[in-house]
């Protein structure tokens, strides 16, 4: 039985015929006009007539960057999408005549590493996929956790620090500022501004320009044996380590599940975060610590778990 998943991002449409077992079987992309609802829709509902004229398939499934309702209706929000209270299924529905689920990007990501990836032998997982934000998905006992009005596991947006840093979310101090691509670019840039000698072979690397540092830029560095830029991908992982200690005493998770650009620098960001979290877990030395592991499906997850949400 195969279903279509499809993965709305800011720049790219991505939908793929996926299989019972996770595999991706077809593909196609379309371009994301960002600015309007119709034009996104249609993107969509092209793609998915391309792919269902070679497959017979049962669904379509959508992973959508922003807050979805609870019932996976209805995209209440997305920040970078053009999409207020839009009931994003019915149009699709309206459009290619098939049912159609939507679900929260980061939700669909973390299924897919539930079902078919790195946390297969769990039955509770946490998710975080470190980008240019931080997202989140929380599976406990095999269900995906949504909430009442489906905002669940919205781990960026817990406050870190009081009075912190702003957040695009309109509060101070959410972790997204202190673990995210955006953090980590933020931090090496305020200190080569700054004249400290350690960002020195960043800024080398960019070319001299401070201003093009970024976080692909700064992980090579890293990999590249510099300490400057290890030092700021362990300082991301203690604050990841710190507030995955934070949930795991509210949820308990078996394993925590960590993918996203910021992942690729491995274990330089894993085994600070398990040092911080170990250090940092409530009641400690009586509970088995949650490994942190990398997610394994890549670029293929929001289509994946999109697509086994709607079978």
């Amino acid at each position: 039985m195969l279903s279509i998943g499809v993965d709305i991002g800011g720049t790219k449409i991505a939908a793929g015929v996926v299989d019972e077992d996770g595999g991706i079987i077809a593909a196609t992309t379309r371009s994301t006009p960002a600015t309007d609802a119709e034009l996104i829709e249609a993107g969509v509902a092209d793609a998915v007539a391309e792919l269902r004229a070679e497959h017979e398939v049962v669904g379509v499934g959508v992973g959508a960057a922003g807050f979805v309702s609870a019932d996976r209706r209805t995209v209440r929000f997305a920040a970078n999408l053009a999409w207020r209270q839009r009931p994003l299924a019915d149009e699709l529905e309206r459009l290619t005549g098939l049912p159609v689920v939507v679900e929260n990007d980061a939700n669909a990501a973390g299924w897919a590493e539930y079902r078919f990836g790195a946390a297969t032998e769990a039955k509770h997982m946490l998710m975080v996929t470190l980008g240019t934000g931080l997202g989140g998905a929380i599976v406990l006992d095999g269900q995906l956790i949504r909430g009442g009005d489906g905002f669940a596991g919205e781990v960026a947006h817990m406050t870190a620090v009081p009075d912190g840093q702003w957040c695009g979310c309109g509060r101070k101090g959410c972790l997204e500022q202190y673990t995210s691509g955006t953090a980590l670019v933020r931090t090496a840039k305020r200190r080569a501004a700054a004249g400290d000698p350690a960002m020195g072979p960043l800024v080398q690397a960019a070319g001299g320009a401070k201003k093009e540092i970024d976080g692909p830029l700064i992980t090579r560095v890293a990999h590249q044996g510099d300490p400057g830029a290890q030092e700021l991908i362990a300082e991301l992982g203690t604050w990841l380590g710190l507030g995955m200690a934070s949930i795991s005493s509210l949820l308990d998770p078996e394993v925590i599940v960590v993918g996203g650009g910021v992942a690729a620098a491995g274990e330089m960001l894993l085994a600070p975060a398990r040092e911080a979290y170990a250090a940092n877990l409530t009641a400690r030395t009586h509970r088995t610590l949650a490994p942190f592991v990398l997610a394994s499906m890549g670029n293929r997850a929001g289509i994946v778990g999109a697509a086994d949400l709607a079978r």
